[in-house]
């Protein structure tokens, strides 16, 4: 019987054009070829046994090299530029982000799960999504949104503590789609660092692609009297405002939805860029 539910992507990306219904008895090699033809699976099986299909692709798509080495097809790979290394590792990634994205969950209204042994991710979910509509229906997305979603409600409740900060008050709650700062390098440079002595007073700084706003609290907890930090995504915008709040330093950090730089001048920029698309953009 034909069924319709709102379609959820977090990468952006269109509805699949083919769907079938699947089950406990599909076998990864099954459903790999599947997904390589750019055929989706809604899951109405286990919820567990949907996890573990996930993790098979995964490995298909991990080892495809050794795959086709076994087939006889694999030739010997050109001497390649860094550019082009770095090109085709992106590549790589998109291909082996559609063939994962393949596998779908079925959502009520109310974002539960309607699978067996499937987890609550009515919180993850409104984290993610926001507080479902009194007028919400049954949605479909990918077992791979849900499962980020998830880890991402556990980084949020637990927080990164952020040895930077200080002893005590010193954990950053990062949400679902903005980075977390689990690797502390950049920190310790911005914690570390002599600040300028450029005369401009009061000293102000600013903090560009702020993310959860881990820079913007260091450079707070430092004595910066005002830091300026934009963003354009506005998980992003709330995560940082949230971030400051707790950490009580929102009168030193002046959260803005901008796009690089703020109006005005600055003592200290401090930038920590994402890795950027395969393909270049520009603004004018």
């Amino acid at each position: 019987m034909p069924c319709s539910a709102l379609w959820r992507s977090e990468r952006g990306s269109a509805p699949p054009a083919r769907v079938e219904l699947a089950d406990d008895t599909l076998t990864a090699d099954a459903a790999y070829r599947l997904a390589c033809a750019g055929t989706a699976m809604l899951w109405r099986g286990d919820f567990q046994n949907a996890r573990q299909l996930l993790q098979a692709l995964a490995r298909r798509c991990d080892n495809v090299p050794a795959r086709k080495a076994r087939k006889g097809v694999l030739q010997a790979a050109p001497k390649l530029t860094p550019l082009q290394t770095f090109n085709q590792h992106r590549l790589a990634q998109s291909q082996r982000a559609r063939i994962l994205a393949m596998v779908l969950i079925p959502f009520d209204a109310d974002y539960s799960v309607p699978l067996r042994r499937a987890p609550d991710s009515r919180v993850a979910c409104t984290e993610a999504w926001g507080v479902p509509a009194a007028d919400a229906v049954a949605s479909v997305a990918s077992l791979r949104d849900l499962l980020g979603m998830t880890s991402a409600h556990e980084w949020r409740r637990r927080g990164v503590e952020i040895p930077a900060l200080g002893e005590s008050n010193n954990r950053i709650h990062p949400h679902y789609g903005v980075f977390s700062p689990v690797r502390g390098e950049y920190i310790s440079l911005v914690a570390n660092t002599k600040l300028p002595d450029t005369g401009l007073l009061p000293f102000v700084a600013f903090d560009i692609g702020t993310g959860t706003g881990v820079l913007s609290a260091v450079l707070a907890r430092r004595g910066v009297e005002l830091t300026v930090a934009t963003d354009t995504d506005a998980r992003a915008l709330s995560c940082a405002r949230a971030n400051m709040a707790r950490l009580h330093i929102a009168a030193q950090v002046q959260i803005v939805d901008a796009h690089l730089f703020p109006p005005g001048l600055a003592s200290l920029i401090v930038c920590n860029p994402p890795l950027v698309a395969r393909t270049p953009w520009r603004t004018h």
